[in-house]
């Protein structure tokens, strides 16, 4: 599992301390070296290591002496070169491991995605054997507090053999977590094996789960094994557990306790090694108390409690999920989209009932919609363009161009995502933003952009060097 542990080492130690208030802000582990106090005695003391950023060591040479080093010790350590010399990085960028530059001010996006990076690298690097599925990067991209809780719950029970039981909304991730306690147990060469409690009838899901002999029933041609047979040795994973049927339910929980199942038409015993894994969506405190769900078998089930947060509660995982999202489009040839900064912002403000699922279905659809293009606010389907999103863009009516009242638009409260923002670079894209429309609706004119914004027109023009705008009229 990632264990959110940062190594900086860097002669300037202003700017190691700043990084490292920034890593400490996200909750990442993060240790400081100066360059004079490096060894590899003390790197070695220092490992496990997911990420090292690596500033000012003598000369260039020496660095890259240093990273040969390193490599020699772990090979799968991501490397990323604190510098504000864009010369001086690129000399480097070509050696093994280094996967990035990172230069000041620090900011919590560009640190997130940068370790987003390094944690995708780390599982390429590793044996074909050993390696990560794909799929099991989805949902549990982020940085989150949340999330960060949830990887840690996984990590402390993937090795045990208790008994998992996964709540949350649709579409938040529950598989993608069974799937990765199934990965990180001592059961991960043996299967993993799903079934949708929910989407079988009563009558079949006895079949389903325990198998059956020929002839048990009508239909019952030749015996078949059940879910429980597949899954020996390895993991079964029941997904929504809150819709099983009472009857089945107490065959369940006898399945639980004595770890022992009979095929239906049969009255031979067999014994079963295989982990359960259960999920839900639904209230099942509130399902016992309706006589819906057996009690005895909730408390069997919640040995190991993991919550899923819903996609609006970690608001801040958005653009590293929508990065995760179109790299997956790409890796499956199945074309690219890029979005700006305004359309991520309006889908920050939404409230995703369909959780990551409905984001995965939003970006494969802008992906078709706009292939290899760029997606702004007001190209998003009208729903996920957030209230400011929509009155923050010029809206047509009979084919005339209507400027938006900026006060209003302005008027709506915006959400601070949890682990907070740069809030200069935050507004300062927001004035971009804005002005960009201006002078779109006054067709480049500035004295007619800055009566819109309600402004000097020597004032916009100010503000159009600070923000180079002007060498796109001048393009014009």
């Amino acid at each position: 599992m990632q264990n959110n542990k940062v190594l900086v080492i860097d002669s300037n130690l202003d700017r190691a301390r700043q990084l490292k208030d920034v890593l400490s802000f996200i909750d990442y582990e993060t240790s400081v070296l100066s360059s004079e106090d490096y060894s590899q005695e003390k790197l070695k003391q220092l490992q496990p290591i997911d990420t090292l950023m690596l500033g000012q060591f003598g000369s260039s040479e020496d660095r890259i002496k240093i990273i040969s080093e390193i490599n020699k010790i772990d090979g799968s350590l991501p490397i990323f070169i604190l510098s504000d010399s864009a010369s001086e990085a690129a000399e480097q960028m070509d050696e093994q491991s280094v996967i990035g530059v990172i230069s000041q001010p620090f900011k919590h996006t560009n640190i997130n995605i940068a370790l987003h990076k390094a944690q995708v690298f780390r599982e390429s690097k590793e044996k074909p054997g050993n390696r990560r599925p794909v799929e099991l990067f989805r949902s549990l991209i982020g940085s989150s507090r949340k999330i960060n809780e949830v990887r840690k719950l996984v990590e402390q029970v993937s090795p045990s053999e208790a008994t998992v039981l996964i709540l949350g909304e649709s579409g938040t991730g529950k598989e993608v977590v069974a799937r990765n306690i199934h990965y990180y147990s001592k059961r991960r060469d043996k299967p993993f094996v799903p079934i949708n409690c929910g989407a079988i009838p009563p009558d079949l899901l006895e079949s389903e789960l325990f198998g059956h002999e020929k002839g048990a029933f009508t239909g019952a041609i030749t015996a078949r094994q059940g879910r429980f047979e597949m899954a020996e040795g390895g993991t079964l994973f029941l997904d929504e557990i809150g819709d099983m049927p009472l009857p089945m339910q107490v065959k369940l929980l006898r399945v639980l306790q004595e770890r022992v199942i009979e095929r239906v038409g049969s009255s031979k015993s067999m014994k079963i090694d295989v982990r359960v894994v259960a999920a839900t969506h639904r209230n099942l405190e509130e399902h016992i108390r309706e006589n819906k769900f057996r009690e005895d078998l909730y408390y069997r089930l919640n040995v190991f409690p993991i919550e899923m947060p819903p996609l609006h509660a970690r608001v801040e995982d958005i653009p590293l999920l929508i990065n995760e999202l179109i790299s997956r489009i790409e890796h499956e040839k199945r074309g690219s989209v890029r979005l700006t900064t305004a359309s991520v912002m309006a889908l920050c403000q939404y409230q995703w009932a369909g959780n990551v699922r409905e984001l995965a279905n939003l970006i494969e659809r802008l992906a078709i919609l706009h292939p290899f293009g760029l997606v702004d606010a007001h190209d998003l389907p009208e729903k996920y363009q957030s209230e400011k999103g929509r009155t923050a863009h010029p809206v047509y009516a009979d084919s005339v161009p209507v400027m938006p009242d900026i006060q209003e638009a302005a008027s709506h409260d915006a959400r601070l995502p949890r682990d907070g923002l740069d809030l200069k670079e935050h507004l300062n894209s927001l004035e971009v933003s804005l002005i960009r429309q201006a002078l779109t609706e006054a067709d480049g004119v500035v004295a007619h952009a800055a009566k819109l914004l309600n402004m000097r027109r020597t004032t916009l023009v100010e503000k159009l060097r600070k923000h180079g705008l002007n060498r796109t009229l001048d393009a014009s």
